[in-house]
């Protein structure tokens, strides 16, 4: 289409007056990882001028840990830019998993005790990083719509780690199908507050959040550390279940409470023409593109002849992970551009291939498959989130990473 066209000369020209700003990477690399052509309109480009931050509510514990935010931000140097200290919390948090995930590929065996203690001193740090990011944007004067759509983004992603290391810690691979529950209820509700924001236009915290949560999982990685897989095969008395299923009932109580709020403000808090979405779509238009990862990957993990999921979970959670990701911060940018959500995406690539492959009974090994799946997933995720990011730095003229020196000289001192 001539739009799109006129969009991508407009990305073009604009883009190389401010490459300097906005490369994420140098040359050849920058064209493989980069999508061919703008993801953004640029009638979302002007909508997303246009986008103001609105939250609501406050959690239990954030009163007592703003105290140890606003003193952890007083430290930080004025020159590290916001989104620098949001990647990395976010890799922090990601290196860490990772290291569980070696040790424990099935979520069924024991891992070192300080490979837990790792996990939760990631963890730490990744929270304390991320509520920090913004006080650091306001500080130095460099917030920006890129900042909040960073944050998010790296979040989603983030969200997925945090469930699959949980459910190792817990050993969880010996019940799969509640470890199949915990970590996509996990990945839902985070879509789910998102969602609720498309269609009121504000972010809204509970008295329970993601910082109660967050404090819960550390105490589970110290437990882990503490009693190792004893403990969370221990039985506990009268209820005769093993502890190990605590966090996943909790996980299943909370689900249910967290998403009959959410469900509240999407059915009757739309803010758009007959109470739509911000974009002026219906409230249940996102539930197609969620819907269609949990029931792929249902299916495929209740049809598989080799018990793919069983005995490969954490690379399971991680192929479907990242497409959950990869929708998540397309239903951010659609919040924060009042634009509709296209259910045809390139992130379906990998589980339609594992669904085709069961559907032909398996001609090509389904662990194969998976692995396909899972790269596919994992660089769809990439590319789209650095070229949203390299366009609206672009259009913008701010840099991603670093601060542009007048808003140093700006910023309150």
């Amino acid at each position: 289409p001539s739009s799109e066209r006129a969009a991508h000369e407009w990305y073009v020209e604009r883009g190389m007056g401010m490459e300097a700003a906005c490369w994420l990477a140098p040359g050849v690399l920058r064209r493989l990882i980069e999508l061919p052509s703008p993801p953004l309109s640029r009638h979302q480009l002007k909508r997303l001028e246009e986008h103001r931050y609105c939250s609501a509510g406050r959690s239990l514990l954030e009163p007592l840990m703003q105290r140890y935010w606003e003193w952890l931000v007083g430290r930080v140097p004025s020159w590290i830019a916001p989104n620098l200290i949001t990647i990395i919390g976010l890799a922090t948090n990601v290196f860490t998993t990772l290291v569980l995930i070696y040790y424990c590929p099935t979520a069924t065996e024991q891992a070192p005790l300080w490979a837990y203690l790792l996990c939760a001193v990631g963890l730490f740090i990744y929270q304390s990083l991320d509520a920090i990011d913004g006080k650091q944007a306001r500080r130095t004067n460099s917030s920006s719509p890129l900042g909040e759509l960073f944050d998010h983004g790296c979040d989603s992603l983030s969200t997925v780690f945090v469930v699959l290391g949980t459910s190792i810690a817990v050993q969880m691979g010996t019940n799969p199908d509640w470890m199949f529950f915990c970590c996509f209820a996990g990945m839902f509700m985070f879509y789910c507050a998102h969602w609720q924001t498309y269609v009121s236009g504000t972010l809204r915290f509970g008295i329970i959040d993601v910082t109660e949560v967050q404090i819960f999982i550390i105490i589970m990685y110290l437990l882990a550390a503490v009693g190792g897989s004893a403990f969370w095969q221990s039985l506990i008395p009268i209820l005769n279940i093993q502890m190990k299923m605590v966090p996943a009932i909790c996980t299943f109580l909370g689900a249910i409470f967290s998403c009959t709020n959410y469900f509240r403000v999407i059915f009757t808090g739309g803010v758009g023409k007959n109470g739509s979405t911000t974009a002026g779509t219906s409230v249940l238009s996102p539930v197609l593109h969620i819907g269609s990862v949990i029931i792929l990957a249902m299916m495929i993990y209740k049809k598989s002849a080799v018990q793919l999921f069983e005995k490969h979970p954490c690379l399971y959670i991680l192929a479907f992970g990242f497409v959950s990701a990869k929708i998540t911060n397309k239903l951010v940018v659609a919040h924060m551009t009042k634009s509709e959500m296209h259910l045809h995406d390139l992130a379906f690539l990998g589980p339609g291939l594992l669904f085709l492959d069961q559907y032909f009974n398996s001609f090509i090994d389904e662990y194969l498959v998976l692995w396909i799946a899972l790269i596919i997933s994992f660089f769809d995720l990439v590319r789209y989130c650095v070229s949203v990011c390299n366009q609206i730095a672009c259009h913008l003229h701010i840099f991603v990473f670093k601060i542009k020196p007048c808003s140093l000289l700006s910023a309150p001192h």
